[in-house]
């Protein structure tokens, strides 16, 4: 059994501004043929204005956001369409909010909830000079001051089991990986 084989599952691209979570997401979604979901697209205007200002955002403005973001995996896991979302999901609570989108969920068993999550890793420097180039064209609305604050807030706990992947590796080659070891951990 493969991951084409699996339905009703959420693969969440996670990590801090720059590390290439919608990319990935969007690349890994055509790989195996599955919806992708842009998580700032869920963002109120507020949000976007806030961060665009320099300011990160407190749990009063996240926490609607991830609640919007579980509602959107809990449709497509309850019509047993796979789907793979990008999102920071930068602590563990944050990540829970996004869990519960499965309702055969139990708090600490990762294992078999159909949330799984990939976390793209690289270099600060690596990370801020994306940022600063994605500013300087335009197409995104997080400044690189903002990175630290990100860095600060990132938290990953051993038990989540949530992949580590190099972000500094070619695309076709991260979403391989992500493949291959979504198999092999998960037995999909």
């Amino acid at each position: 059994m493969g991951l084409s084989t699996i339905t009703g599952l959420a693969i969440v691209i996670m990590g801090v501004s720059g590390s290439g979570k919608s990319t990935v997401a969007e690349s890994l979604a055509n790989a195996i043929g599955c919806k992708f979901v842009e998580a700032d697209d869920f963002h109120p205007p507020s949000n976007k204005e806030k961060m665009k200002s320099g300011f990160p955002l407190s749990d009063s403005d996240r926490i609607p956001w991830l609640e919007s973001l579980r509602d959107a995996i809990k449709e497509n896991i309850e019509h047993g369409h796979n789907v793979t979302l990008s999102c920071s999901a930068l602590q563990k609570r944050y990540r829970e909010i996004l869990r519960s989108a499965d309702c055969d969920y139990k708090p600490g068993n990762y294992s078999l909830c159909k949330v799984k999550f990939v976390c793209l890793e690289a270099p600060v420097e690596i990370l801020m000079e994306r940022m600063e180039r994605r500013s300087e064209e335009g197409s995104h609305f997080m400044p690189s001051r903002l990175l630290q604050s990100q860095l600060d807030l990132l938290q990953l706990e051993k038990d989540e089991a949530i992949i580590r992947v190099d972000a500094t590796m070619g695309l076709e080659s991260i979403s391989e990986f992500i493949i291959d070891l979504l198999n092999r951990n998960w037995n999909l």
